[in-house]
């Protein structure tokens, strides 16, 4: 089955070049020009991944992202914001609402489909990646055949990113893995995101787990750690 990504643009050209090369690619897309119409349809289907422009006549994008973001059912949905703002402030706070990259108008249609592609690579959940339960502390466990975090044996939601970067912490305990090393990981060598990416999601992961966020450590200026 192809896997289904959804545009949310008002601009009708951009969403054509969009659809064009994802389709080129082997994508389904969908094109919407408001985010109350992507709502609805969300309603009905669940795409892979959602491409997102901040500047729409009806909803601000950055609410889209956080809507998205607050229902867990769509955890393992990709988004990618695609904006005409550029400022720096803008991208920290897209990844902080939870976007899983951040592009820049004008773009590069070919760079796009391969952030795509690589923000999908990461949610998926193969056999060969998803064996084996790992457990810290006797409180936190990370179950990757289920694709699951627990804490004291209730589950936490978490995003594929969030769930990524905790499985590299737990499978070496007390390593220390640079920022880089953490984007390497999960993003591979096609990465085009900023380090501070890192910092965004391992708040949210904190967050999340509760007293157990503790044994994430944090080494000034070279990366994170887990350690009792």
């Amino acid at each position: 089955m192809k896997e289904q990504v959804y545009i949310v643009e008002d601009e009708p050209d951009i969403a054509e070049l969009i659809q064009l090369h994802l389709e080129k690619s082997g994508y389904k897309t969908r094109h919407f020009i408001s985010g109350a119409r992507f709502f609805e349809e969300i309603k009905k289907s669940h795409p892979n991944a959602v491409i997102l422009d901040l500047m729409l006549e009806d909803m601000d994008g950055l609410e889209i992202c956080k809507r998205i973001r607050s229902d867990p059912k769509n955890n393992d949905m990709a988004v990618i914001i695609l904006t005409a703002r550029a400022e720096e402030i803008d991208k920290i706070v897209g990844l902080e609402l939870g976007a899983d990259d951040y592009m820049t108008k004008p773009f590069s249609p070919k760079e796009l489909v391969a952030r795509v592609k690589a923000v999908l690579r990461r949610s998926l959940k193969t056999p060969e990646t998803t064996h084996g339960i790992m457990h810290f502390a006797n409180i936190l466990t990370l179950d990757k055949g289920k694709f699951q975090v627990l804490v004291h044996g209730k589950p936490v939601e978490v995003t594929t990113t969030e769930f990524k970067i905790l499985e590299i912490l737990i499978s070496h305990p007390g390593w220390v893995f640079s920022r880089e090393k953490i984007l390497d990981y999960i993003w591979g060598y096609e990465k085009a995101v900023i380090d501070r990416t890192i910092d965004v999601h391992i708040r949210h992961l904190r967050e999340k787990l509760g007293d157990a966020g503790a044994f994430i450590k944090n080494i000034r200026g070279i990366g994170y750690k887990m350690e009792e």
